[in-house]
């Protein structure tokens, strides 16, 4: 179900720094769904507004895509769904904008990853996309078990072990 928590991005993001938040991870769930993103203005804003990084994902799909993030003060790019359609932007990522400022997020469902905001499943594993990942020079992953995202259930701790044991990535579980 959708929780709505505030109306005013920016401000939400303000409030979650103020209440220890040391860093943010903001999703374009637009961009992810149409390819594109769509709240860029606006993830900028945010980071311009609060001390800490902010990371975000959703569409970002295109070398110019990344180089609108790496121009920006947004502290990283995620990518997710290139990762399997255009995997050679991943290596373009970490030329502009070395492996320190690029996450990969790897969104998985029965430990096969889905993409375009969680809507078509793929045929590869998670752990391969992982090692895949980390064969190229990603350093860091997202991981999310779409079954337990939101459901407020345990993380799926197998599923996140073997995703760090098979790359030997650094893994930000979701």
């Amino acid at each position: 179900d959708e929780t709505v928590f505030g109306d005013d991005p920016v401000v939400m993001a303000r409030r979650w720094v103020d209440e220890g938040g040391c860093c943010l991870h903001v999703v374009d769930l637009d961009g992810a769904r149409e390819g594109a993103p769509r709240n860029f203005a606006l993830v900028e804003a945010i980071a311009e507004a609060v001390p800490v990084p902010v990371q975000t994902g959703g569409g970002i799909r295109t070398l110019a895509d990344l180089i609108a993030v790496a121009e920006s003060t947004i502290a990283k790019a995620v990518l997710g769904t290139s990762a399997i359609e255009t995997p050679d932007l991943v290596e373009q990522a970490l030329a502009l904008m070395g492996p320190g400022r690029l996450v990969v997020a790897v969104d998985a469902e029965d430990g096969f990853v889905k993409t375009k905001g969680w809507v078509e499943r793929t045929e590869v594993l998670a752990t391969d996309l992982a090692k895949r990942l980390a064969a190229v020079g990603v350093k860091e992953i997202l991981y999310t078990d779409i079954t337990r995202d939101g459901m407020m259930q345990r993380a799926n701790i197998q599923g996140i072990r073997e995703v760090a044991e098979s790359s030997g990535l650094d893994v930000l579980a979701s």
